[in-house]
């Protein structure tokens, strides 16, 4: 399995390769259609994240030692965006993932081009990912005890 940094250096590469800010929201569109397709059900206030300006989900699964992440929005830009952070943290460690810096999309171009209120949205998301990897670690530490 890839590590958490090297699938961020790859998402990396993978943007800088777009000529342009619409080249990058056409490649993370296209990566929307990657994402494993949420079923109703799915699709509670429980996984809603809070503060997006469209709706977004995000659902984490914990096996004792890797978080796994499925996601959805109703909004193309917004999914192709949480499509880039579930390549990048599903499957990390809560560790990698609570030491990855969640800088790496303004470093491809990516936040820059958001709207204030998309900017937003995504810190909202990233600090989600964060709160449930901080949560599994805290887990993980009491069940080792």
């Amino acid at each position: 399995m890839m590590m958490i940094q090297d699938r961020k250096d790859k998402l990396l590469q993978e943007l800088k390769a777009q000529p342009s800010p619409d080249d990058r929201f056409r490649y993370l569109i296209k990566k929307a259609g990657e994402l494993e397709i949420l079923t109703e059900a799915e699709k509670n206030d429980k996984f809603l994240v809070k503060g997006c300006i469209s709706r977004a989900w995000l659902i984490p699964r914990f096996d004792g030692e890797r978080v796994y992440f499925k996601a959805d929005s109703e909004a193309s830009i917004v999914k192709g965006v949480i499509a880039a952070l579930v390549q990048v943290y599903s499957g990390g460690t809560p560790e990698e993932i609570m030491a990855l810096s969640p800088e790496f999309l303004a470093e491809g171009g990516v936040s820059d081009a958001l709207s204030m209120n998309r900017r937003s949205g995504l810190a909202n998301m990233l600090k989600q990912v964060r709160l449930y990897a901080f949560a599994y670690q805290s887990l993980a530490q009491k069940d080792s005890k």
